[in-house]
């Protein structure tokens, strides 16, 4: 019990006893030690699974899954689905977190969890300081982040996988090990068996102070370019950096810019990514929200038009009925 205790965040505990809770699951090592950890913290959730049967073994993964989720008294959603090869792995993620954000909307549910770990937060960082990133892209993900309808959630931000497996053995849990991740063909892999694993055996709790430091940094920052949130409504100082705080914004709406998309910002002022979410740029300031198609009546028309809102914002401001003249310090008035 006193190594439990240790691995979960209590932060993230706290969190999680407050909400309806999903939690995503593999069957593997980080999934499966947070499945058991969660229940002895007392949190209630219930658990999703995608196979996209590409091994022999996902069909055992799921079949484990069903077994914890009939034993536990858990409500389990099992998705199946074949993905052609190419570009496989971000095929996979974008229609993972699809079946999950679905769930979440049919369900309400208020939190996903997730069993990133602090191997994989080092290996992002690596990877994107590979690629020359800045501080929003290498610092990929929190331990807790606010999404469109939901939080997503990851306890165990701060464990790294040897204590985990620790943990399991000790409790003389079953797990599965996917042989795909030792394919050092695949960047992450190569990274994780040259460099994550080795430095975290040495430098652990330097590297856990390391991105507490980096994190209040990042938010210091980005504190500054954000000026104004309303709902899902944000208004960010236009500065040097935007791209990157646009990033960030749109990660915490569901959706990943492709480097594609980041270089069109910049030679753009309006646009819709995906469409779903629309970024505008004045002068001074972006602004960004979700992009939709409403009728609005023509008095909220003539609002917007005379404040010069940015056309493809205007409809999200009528559906959640934010008052165009709360803008008006970023919009310049004819």
């Amino acid at each position: 019990m006193g190594l439990s205790s240790k691995l979960l965040s209590s932060e993230a505990v706290e969190a999680l006893k407050k909400g309806k809770n999903l939690l995503a699951f593999s069957a593997g090592v980080d999934s499966t030690a947070l499945f058991f950890l969660l229940k002895e913290a007392g949190v209630s959730f219930d658990i999703a699974m995608v196979d996209y049967n590409t091994r022999t073994q996902s069909k055992k993964e799921s079949a484990y899954a069903q077994k914890l989720a009939q034993t536990y008294g858990k409500t389990l959603y099992h998705d199946s689905i074949h993905l052609p090869p190419a570009n496989f792995e971000h095929e996979a993620r974008k229609h993972r977190y699809h079946f999950f954000e679905t769930l979440i909307h049919q369900h309400h549910y208020d939190h996903l969890i997730t069993a990133h770990q602090l191997n994989d937060r080092l290996e992002w960082f690596l990877m994107q300081l590979s690629k020359g990133a800045g501080l929003v892209e290498m610092l990929g993900f929190e331990m807790i982040e606010k999404r469109e309808g939901y939080r997503l959630i990851r306890p165990l931000i701060e464990s790294d996988k040897k204590s985990l497996h620790a943990y399991l053995d000790y409790h003389d849990r079953d797990y599965f090990i996917d042989e795909s991740n030792r394919d050092t063909r695949y960047k992450r892999n190569f990274i994780r068996k040259e460099f994550s694993e080795k430095f975290l055996e040495n430098y652990q709790e330097g590297v856990k102070k390391s991105f507490r430091y980096l994190l209040e940094d990042k938010h210091a920052l980005f504190s500054d370019e954000l000026l104004y949130h309303d709902k899902e409504l944000r208004v960010l100082k236009r500065t040097s950096s935007a791209v990157r705080s646009i990033d960030k914004v749109c990660k915490e709406m569901g959706y990943l810019l492709s480097a594609a998309q980041k270089k069109q910002i910049t030679q753009t002022k309006a646009l819709v990514v995906g469409d779903k979410i629309a970024i505008c740029f004045e002068k001074a300031y972006i602004f960004i929200a979700p992009y939709t198609k409403i009728g609005m009546d023509k008095k909220f028309k003539e609002q917007c038009r005379i404040l010069k809102i940015p056309e493809k914002i205007r409809p999200y401001l009528y559906l959640s009925h934010i008052n165009p003249s709360d803008l008006q310090h970023f919009v310049k008035v004819s």
